[in-house]
């Protein structure tokens, strides 16, 4: 069986058969880095290791099929009981399993981002009377996100001298009360975030010393795809199941610090930069055989990278002679000469090489930068597809669907029964739902239980009454029924599918009753395939075809679980979304300062390498043909501003470029004014010229003020949010703070940290 290993090079394959101890495989791109991973884990199986002692955690449930499919070519279908998933879905398995050991419910909800920001807005708005553009509900999730993700309980939030000093100075002092609010409700509602399904893990693992003890026995090889991704609550978990008095330490971690971007979800480059240091005995094997790219590609990557102080060393390198296409560098006037630009050379490499859409990338920074380029595929009536919008699962008419399916697999989920409880409408007013609200706050109810004592006129009893009957015989049902069978007569009895049908004379009406059948047509799926993994040698495989299963399984879905494979489009998405992806011909566009990298890197210490890994994670999804561009002039916040090109230009060396025109010398020069003649230096005069009857500045005008001058009262220009005033300075030394009423609709005022703001004085 073992004649697999012959697909792998030297280093794969020693990585493979380091079957005992920790193992570090740092992968670069295109280096075969899933392939190990299967491999490896085929290996464990062949060589008798039970599949149920074999745990395997990525960050998508795709790749968890995918690594399942690839191990079950190899060794049959005892790939299907490994665990393999999401930390996410892994975790939450474990929980329903051991939820009453942390005082929930086996069947507890799990709120998606939505919950929670509606959540968090009834708390601050409704129960504490608080201005929701202060404590801005998003903003406050992201600030409790961070807490979670670096074990920070309401209490130990509140004893943290520096989070507290932070929420002052960011005026939102209530930020922890809202937090304990927001910790109760959740509690009381039988509901977990997804940061929740991470610290609740920790919790049991760290409380419980018998449960951690059990799962240590059950996974006795553990094993993490995109190591760079994980945060310090992730470690902190696979450290309580590695970390123990006489452990093997059988954890073989994946990843590529050089690929690291995803710090503004709370990851944490120093788990793999430092993974050494935790484990002593670590063997690492460096994965640097590029099997995707050209060479112009990856040696322009391998330039990039350099330039960035902490890494792993490595060098990657290919053997590819197929390909002599050197990078193309398109310079281009504005923003929308950039798109048009970048369509007629889709439609030159279409034709000249026959590419399918399917091979062809678009990729940008900033999802805002996609509208353009729609416009012009459009217009050329070429078949495109942009990942990142409102996924399918967040469309009112899904949502309102799957609020009915969570409320009957669990009756305390307050989201969802606030949601449906009048739509359709049935008589329950907005009025009605804040007495019930008021009198389970005041009585310490869960909503459910005060929807049976709140006292209410006679006709809105009636009304609540009659809801609370509809669901309860669903939820008897749910104990006994397929998914499919319960939901198909809930869409009915609910009256969503008459609300949806009345509306289906438009183009929109239909679209959102196709979107609510197809929400059907995916439980059925699910119900057909359903299976529960195999636990141990004792316990019998069985199938957990019910609706509490699939709401697990579908809550827990990201957007690249829910792309589609086969049809021919081109993709335009942004350069974090494309880690992972491959594309015979990438467009890397905007590369511009400010934009890529972007303005809030250049604030943040470790931004600028953070966006250097990015643009580095860009270039290498390109196997073939790689087109960079930028435009001399943008429309930003409703007016046009001059650009300048990227840093990250000028460290590709000029031999990878295939047209440079008269830019620099051996490399790309942006050090000084001239690096304007991208087309010719631009003037106010051209500015007006290209956007008629509109005002900008230049940026090569602007020159940073020294910090002191800034104080109460001066007119000041930001780089990206225009001229303001400075209304407040706080702080001392190099923690001030200016809070500035910009002439801006999308930002009149900020409160920018000084030493980081880059602030020009104008009177």
């Amino acid at each position: 069986m073992t004649h697999y290993l012959d697909e792998l090079n030297d280093v794969q394959r020693a990585a493979v058969t380091a079957t005992e101890g920790p193992v570090l495989v740092i992968a670069g791109p295109g280096s075969g880095k899933t392939r190990v991973l299967t491999y490896r884990i085929a290996y464990l199986l062949e060589k008798g290791v039970e599949p149920w002692r074999i745990l395997a955690l990525t960050f998508t449930n795709k790749a968890a099929r995918e690594m399942t499919e690839r191990i079950e070519r190899v060794v049959g279908q005892r790939a299907r009981q490994v665990w393999a998933g999401t930390f996410h879905s892994i975790f939450a398995r474990i929980l329903r399993a051991e939820a009453a050991r942390i005082g929930y419910p086996s069947s507890f909800s799990i709120y998606d981002t939505d919950d929670t920001t509606n959540l968090l807005r009834t708390i601050i708005v409704k129960e504490m009377g608080l201005d929701p553009q202060q404590y801005n509900p998003a903003v406050i999730r992201s600030r409790i996100s961070l807490a979670k993700s670096n074990l920070l309980t309401p209490a130990l939030y509140r004893s943290n001298p520096q989070m507290m000093e932070q929420d002052r100075l960011a005026r939102r002092p209530f930020t922890v009360d809202i937090y304990e609010r927001y910790v109760a409700r959740c509690k009381r509602a039988g509901a977990m975030d997804f940061d929740d399904l991470l610290l609740q893990m920790h919790h049991l693992l760290r409380q419980h010393p018998d449960v951690a003890d059990k799962y240590r026995q059950r996974f006795q090889y553990l094993h993490v795809d995109e190591f760079q991704d994980t945060n310090f609550l992730q470690y902190a978990i696979l450290l309580l199941l590695t970390k123990y008095p006489d452990s093997p330490e059988n954890l073989f971690v994946v990843g590529d610090d050089a690929q690291s971007i995803y710090a503004f979800r709370g990851a944490t480059i120093d788990n793999i930069l430092d993974f050494s240091k935790d484990f002593i005995q670590l063997k690492t094997f460096k994965l640097e055989q590029n099997y995707r790219s050209t060479h112009h590609i990856v040696s322009a990557a391998n330039e990039i990278i350099a330039h960035n102080q902490r890494q792993l060393p490595k060098k990657i390198w290919t053997n590819r002679q197929d390909s002599h296409h050197k990078i193309r560098l398109l310079r281009c006037l504005t923003d929308d000469d950039e798109a048009r630009r970048v369509v007629d050379l889709i439609l030159e490499q279409k034709n000249r090489f026959h590419l399918r859409n399917g091979d062809i990338a678009i990729l940008y920074r900033t999802n805002a930068q996609s509208r353009k380029f729609e416009e012009q595929l459009r217009r050329q009536d070429l078949p495109y597809r942009v990942f990142g919008g409102l996924s399918f699962y967040q469309r009112k008419e899904v949502k309102d669907l799957m609020a009915y399916l969570r409320l009957t697999v669990n009756p305390y989920d307050e989201e969802a029964l606030v949601r449906i409880i009048n739509y359709p409408a049935r008589g329950i007013s907005e009025a009605t739902v804040d007495k019930i609200r008021q009198h389970a706050i005041a009585n310490n109810l869960p909503l459910w239980d005060a929807t049976l004592t709140a006292d209410l006129p006679e006709r809105a009893r009636k009304a609540v009454l009659n809801f609370r009957a509809l669901v309860e015989s669903w939820q008897r049902r749910a104990q006994v029924e397929s998914a499919y069978t319960l939901a198909a007569d809930i869409y009915r009895q609910s009256g969503l599918l008459d609300e949806l049908k009345s509306a289906r004379g438009t183009e929109e009406g239909l679209s959102r009753l196709q979107n609510a059948n197809a929400v059907l047509d995916a439980i059925g799926e699910f119900t057909d395939r359903a299976e529960v993994l195999l636990l141990n040698e004792e316990e019998e495989q069985t199938s957990d075809a019910s609706l509490a299963a699939y709401l697990q399984t579908v809550t827990l879905l990201t957007d690249a679980d829910l792309a589609h494979d086969s049809p021919d489009y081109i993709t335009l998405m942004s350069a974090h979304a494309a880690k992972g992806l491959e594309f015979r011909s990438v467009f890397i566009t905007g590369m511009e300062e400010t934009l890529f990298p972007s303005f809030f890197a250049l604030e943040n210490p470790g931004g600028i390498d953070e966006e250097r890994r990015l643009f580095y994670v860009a270039v290498t999804r390109a196997k073939e043909f790689l087109t960079i561009s930028y435009a001399g002039l943008r429309y930003r916040n409703g007016r046009p501003v001059e650009s300048t090109p990227s840093r990250f230009l000028s460290e590709i060396s000029r031999e990878h470029y295939e047209d440079i025109g008269g830019i620099g010398s051996r490399r790309v020069s942006v050090e000084t004014p001239a690096r304007a003649s991208i087309s010719g230096n631009f003037t106010k005069q051209r500015v007006s010229a290209a956007y008629p009857q509109t005002s900008a500045y230049m940026a090569d005008d602007f020159k940073p003020s020294p910090l002191e001058a800034i104080v109460p009262g001066v007119r000041v220009r930001h780089l990206k949010f225009g001229e303001g005033v400075v209304k407040s300075v706080e702080g001392a030394r190099e923690n001030r703070v200016a809070s500035i009423v910009f002439n801006n609709d999308e930002v009149p005022e900020r409160r920018l940290v000084l030493r980081f703001a880059k602030l020009m004085v104008l009177d």
